[in-house]
């Protein structure tokens, strides 16, 4: 550990000159061993996620805050550990300025799913069953995602926090995206209504030559009383024909039974273009933990999966997590 903190010491030196002597590397990391079952019990098996970030923050003469994070994940691919990486430029009056090398959130796509859940959303871990070989999950409305991303986060004032994010057009396509996209979005938690969380976030990009102008947009409210939180989302996808729209909602609530537990149960459906096959998703979640190590489950069903008529599918995840 001594080692790697060395290493990252000096390769991030000669971007932070500016920095005080306050600068500091952190560790933090975590693994998890999952049993999970898909394709009604075809497929079952054990697997393992592990992660170690190194996170380098400091404060210049000027009062800013800089920060450099880089993950290493043993699964992040075949040949680099090195998985989500990124810089931001950070202050009180100002906010927050992040630029994403990988594994960055545009807005929509950070709240492509808001609502409460106890571990995983209700159309994880089902698959497309005519697809298994590539793991094509169910369809979502999420904007997009690309490497080298752009976003801002304003400070939140009165309980209200804007966000804007920016792709270029040559980063590479994500959910059929040919040209650059872009999109912002606000979210308030009222101080006059404690517990309430309203969001609105509105994007746009070309899908392809003759598919200009998505217009993509979510919106979304939770609300928390006592130990429990219910919510409500909706997103579209406005293309210039009725093939080229989509549409999506969902619902859930979830329950802490106590300060080490906690359930959920969530509904989503998908409405893809004109497709008379609505994809229905739903899952209950629970998650239990004691001291360091979380326990967590999800079992969630989808029926007619990517809008394919009796593609259905029942599936189930347990997770043992730790750090």
């Amino acid at each position: 550990m001594n080692k790697f903190k060395k290493i990252g010491l000096s390769a991030l030196a000669g971007s932070l000159v500016a920095m005080s002597a306050s600068a500091e590397v952190s560790l933090s990391g975590g693994a998890s061993v999952t049993f999970t079952s898909t394709h009604d019990s075809d497929k079952t098996g054990y697997g393992m996620a592990d992660s170690i970030t190194a996170t380098y923050s400091g404060e210049t003469d000027g009062g800013l805050t800089i920060t450099t994070s880089l993950e290493l994940d043993g699964g992040a691919n075949a040949s680099s550990s090195f998985d989500n990486r990124s810089i931001s430029i950070a202050s009180d009056d100002m906010g927050t300025i992040t630029f994403s090398g990988h594994g960055g959130d545009t807005v929509i796509s950070g709240w492509d799913d808001m609502m409460p859940t106890a571990y995983e959303e209700v159309f994880a871990l089902t698959k497309n069953r005519s697809d298994a070989s590539t793991g094509a999950g169910n369809l979502t409305i999420a904007g997009a995602t690309a490497d080298n991303t752009w976003r801002y986060d304003s400070p939140s004032v009165s309980g209200a926090q804007f966000s804007v994010a920016y792709i270029s057009s040559d980063t590479g396509t994500t959910a059929g995206r040919i040209s650059s996209y872009s999109d912002m979005g606000i979210k308030i938690s009222p101080e006059a209504v404690e517990g309430l969380t309203v969001g609105y976030a509105v994007g746009e990009y070309d899908e392809a030559s003759g598919t200009l102008g998505i217009d993509v947009s979510t919106m979304y409210a939770t609300y928390a009383y006592g130990s429990f939180t219910v919510g409500y989302q909706d997103s579209e996808n406005d293309g210039p024909t009725a093939a080229d729209s989509d549409e999506s909602d969902s619902w859930a609530v979830s329950y802490a039974v106590s300060d080490d537990f906690s359930v959920s149960y969530g509904q989503h459906e998908y409405t893809g273009g004109t497709s008379t096959d609505i994809q229905e998703s739903s899952g209950f979640s629970a998650s239990y933990t004691m001291g360091g190590t979380s326990i967590k489950a999800a079992f969630n069903s989808t029926d007619n999966i990517r809008n394919v008529a009796s593609n259905d599918e029942d599936s189930f995840e347990i997770a043992r997590f730790r750090g």
